[in-house]
Formats: C-alpha cells, structure tokens, sequence
C-alpha cells in the first residue's frame, strides 16, 4: 500500500464518520422571545412592571454621609474617652447610612394597592451619653437594622409600619437636620389608619396605633387613637391633628400654618400642646414618663416651631427653624443645601440648644442630654440619592 493509497481511504472513513454523526445530532431548539421589562408611568417615574403581573415597581433610596462637631446637646457633637489617660473629650459625631426604598401599585376593583418600604443600615459613632451628659461608650461600629417603613394600602385603607400620621401627616417640621431639639413627635408606630380625600382642598386622616418604645408601646388591648384634617390651596396649607394616649389616658394636638409666599420663599408655624397630669406622676405610674409622652415629647404643656425656605436658585436653598417649649428650652437650627448634581446633596448646617433647667433641674428631664446650659454645634451632610 503506497502512501497515496493511505489518504485517501483515511480521508473515505473521515466522511464516512462525520455523516454518521450528522445523521445523529440534536436539534437545539429556538430559544424563547425575551421578554423585555415594561415602564409603568401610572405611579409616577421610575415605575416598571414586574415581569408576568400587573404590578409596579419602583426601588430607590440614598447614601448619606454625616460629619458634626460641637456639644452633644446640639445633637451634632459627640464625646469620647481618651485611650491613654482616660479623660474625657469631645470629637467627631459620624454616621453613614444606606437605605433602600421600594413602592408597588397596582389597580384592582377595590381601588389602588400599593406598599411601601424603607430599610436602613448605619455604621458610626454610638454615641452612647448619659442623662446628665457624661460619656457612656462611643465606638463606632454598625447599628441595629431600621425596618422604618413597611405598610400595604388598598384605597384609603393602610395597614403595617408607618410614621404616625400625628407626625407625618402635618408635615414634621422644618427643612433643617436636627429638627427635633424641641420634639414635636416619636414617629414609629404599627398603624391600621384609613386616608380620605373630600375634595375641595380638604383631607383627613384616622389612625389607630401600637406606639413605640417603653412608655408609647400600648399596655392592653386599646390603641392609641389619632386624628387629623388638612386644607391645601395654592396659597400653602392649614392643618390639625390630635391624638389620645391610650397608656396615660392624655390628649395632645398640634396645628399647623404653611404659607407659599411666592416661588422662593415658604413660611410655616406649627403649635402643640397637651395634657400631662398622669405623665408627670412618676411617683404612681409603674413606669416613669417624666412628663414626656409618645404624643407630647417636648417639656411642659405647650411648645411651637416656625422658619422657612428660602430658594436661591434650582441648586441652592437657605432653611431655617426656631423651636422653644413650656419647659424654658429654646433652640435654632439653619443651613445651605446645595445640590452639585441632580440626586447629590451637600447640608451645612449650624445648631444652637438652650436647656433652661440645666442649673436647677426639671422633672421633664434632660431630653438632648446636654451638658451645658446652651449647646453649640455644626454639621455637614453628602447625600446621594436615587
């Protein structure tokens, strides 16, 4: 056999081989048509369909880095233990936070379902002061997760974890960080609260509530009731609210005024009182309220806010809040947001406490823990949002 003889018939079974196999293969079927997301603009930007429903969906939230300095009873400033010497001395207060948000809606025969959640993740400064301002412990580390929303609503009927709408639904505050030095409210509560729209401008709101914390958690089987009602037109808003601590069996309220002055400057003032005989009983209660309740936090019967914004331009704005209380304390907060880039926020901000009972003592306690009679700090905020 010579080779020329050779390749050929090597080069026969090749062909001979390979028909076989051909004969053989597995036909590989078409993949499916890909099933591109959908906008959803029903709700709002930022809304898709979740693949195969009717469904919504939104996920947002931010990153925020906090930098203050200053006294603890401006709520900006922190306090530490030197390592070598043990002393006491003040340094940095800081916190970073992501949180991550999600909305839902869909329409249904009853009316609109939608959800909405908010998880929080911190790490920084604990911050860990006593009553009478003297440093507990200040590592920093990561905090407790913060399930701070998590409600489902069908129509005007809304039902999970919320912020009371004692708070929320007449608008917190004003627009500066720390703007609870004088508190006007406890916020997380468990809540079964049906909205309602009357038309003409009118709203209201009833919720009943679980509460929070030692003293606002509900006791029995009574909820803590709140109510409220607003009017909005173009000029700015007018609302109310009330609730009854269903634990201490009081009443407090707050009404508040927002003016659009014209397309720069908006105004608001905002006034609560409350009833605080059973909260101030510490010597019959089982659990002490130092006069504080879940609906009333600030010192005394009565207590107010007003400020505003002022904007500059689309970037830039000026904000600013004055608060006091029936207790004698007094504070001021104002600061320059300006945004770098749509979704990128800087805060500068400076804040003053004044603790009126700092040489005497109150019963309402000392509720910013300060550790001087008035309390400066100031604080720097980035936050990202998206």
């Amino acid at each position: 056999m010579n080779i020329k003889s050779l390749l050929l018939g090597s080069a026969a079974a090749l062909i001979a081989v390979w028909g076989a196999r051909a004969a053989d293969a597995v036909t590989v079927a078409e993949p499916e048509p890909a099933e591109y997301v959908k906008i959803c603009d029903v709700y709002g930007a930022g809304y898709f369909y979740i693949p195969g429903t009717e469904t919504c969906l939104r996920v947002g939230g931010y990153v925020r880095y906090d930098a203050g300095v200053g006294d603890v009873g401006s709520f900006d400033g922190a306090k530490s233990v030197d390592v070598r010497d043990g002393d006491v001395q003040n340094t940095w207060f800081k916190n970073t936070r992501f949180t991550l948000k999600t909305w839902t809606g869909q329409e249904t025969e009853l009316g609109t379902l939608k959800t909405y959640t908010e998880t929080r993740f911190n790490f920084g400064d604990k911050n860990l002061v006593t009553a009478d301002g003297d440093v507990d412990s200040n590592p920093a580390a990561n905090k407790a997760t913060d399930l701070h929303f998590a409600w489902i609503q069908l129509g005007g009927l809304r039902v999970g974890k919320d912020e009371t709408p004692y708070d929320q639904f007449i608008g917190y505050a004003g627009n500066v960080i720390q703007d609870t030095i004088i508190p006007y409210g406890i916020k997380d509560t468990n809540v079964v609260s049906y909205y309602f729209d009357a038309g003409s401008g009118f709203s209201g709101v009833v919720s009943l509530e679980e509460g929070s914390g030692t003293t606002g958690t509900i006791d029995s089987y009574v909820p803590h009731v709140v109510g409220g009602l607003k009017y909005k037109g173009d000029w700015g808003a007018l609302t109310g609210v009330v609730a009854y601590d269903s634990n201490y069996e009081e009443v407090a309220g707050k009404v508040r005024l927002d003016v659009n002055v014209n397309k720069e400057l908006s105004l608001f003032i905002m006034a609560g009182y409350g009833t605080d005989d059973n909260l101030s009983d510490d010597a019959g209660n089982a659990v002490d309220a130092h006069g504080r309740g879940f609906y009333k936090p600030w010192g005394g019967n009565w207590a107010v806010w007003g400020g505003g914004t002022y904007k500059f331009n689309d970037k830039t704005s000026f904000n600013v809040q004055a608060s006091a209380d029936d207790d004698k304390n007094y504070a001021l907060a104002a600061n320059v947001a300006y945004t770098i880039v749509p979704g990128f926020t800087i805060t500068t901000e400076v804040d003053w406490d004044h603790f009126g009972h700092f040489d005497d003592g109150t019963p309402f306690g000392n509720w910013t823990k300060a550790d001087k009679k008035d309390s400066v700090g100031g604080i720097v905020r980035f936050q990202r949002s998206f």
